[in-house]
């Protein structure tokens, strides 16, 4: 019987990848949220930029869907204040749209950082494809985090039991 404790990964509990989806039209986010209901991970809707941030300042996410014509404010409005606060400046965002086709349009999506610009009607098989990456990266991510975190519990654990050790 083997009584060391279990050094790999699987002992580890991940909470799960979440992406949030922004679009102002209802049915475009029931399409978003079909083409990715295989995936493991949480989705979230909002149809707006003000619901996108609010949420984005209560969770985690591993991806925005980010539409890019919506009322009041727009995608790229959305992205330029995820990239100027901490806690959203490094979510990835890939850009949706049926309308700002022109390079102009796509070009301000990768300088207001988006890590992809992608046109309606999206190919699902792509669209999941690259949702994935991303979901992969996150939970890579978290699973770095977890080990750093159990590293630190065991160094004080050590401190504790031994008392600091002059370097």
């Amino acid at each position: 019987m083997n009584s060391t404790p279990p050094t790999g990964d699987d002992d580890l509990q991940l909470p799960a990848s979440r992406v949030l989806l922004v679009d102002d039209t209802p049915q475009n986010l029931v399409a978003l949220e079909v083409v990715l209901e295989d995936l493991d991970c949480q989705v979230d809707s909002v149809s707006s930029g003000n619901a996108a941030l609010s949420k984005l300042l209560k969770e985690d996410y591993a991806l925005v869907l980010l539409d890019v014509q919506m009322p009041d404010m727009d995608g790229f409005e959305v992205a330029g204040i995820m990239r100027s606060h901490k806690r959203t400046q490094n979510v990835p965002i890939i850009f949706v749209t049926a309308i700002s086709k022109e390079t102009r349009f796509v070009q301000q999506g990768y300088r207001s950082g988006a890590v992809d610009y992608l046109f309606k009607p999206i190919d699902p098989q792509l669209l999941q494809s690259k949702v994935s990456f991303f979901l992969g990266l996150d939970q890579q991510k978290k699973r770095l985090e977890a080990k750093l975190a159990r590293a630190r519990r065991s160094e004080a654990e050590m401190n504790a039991l031994y008392g600091e050790q002059p370097e």
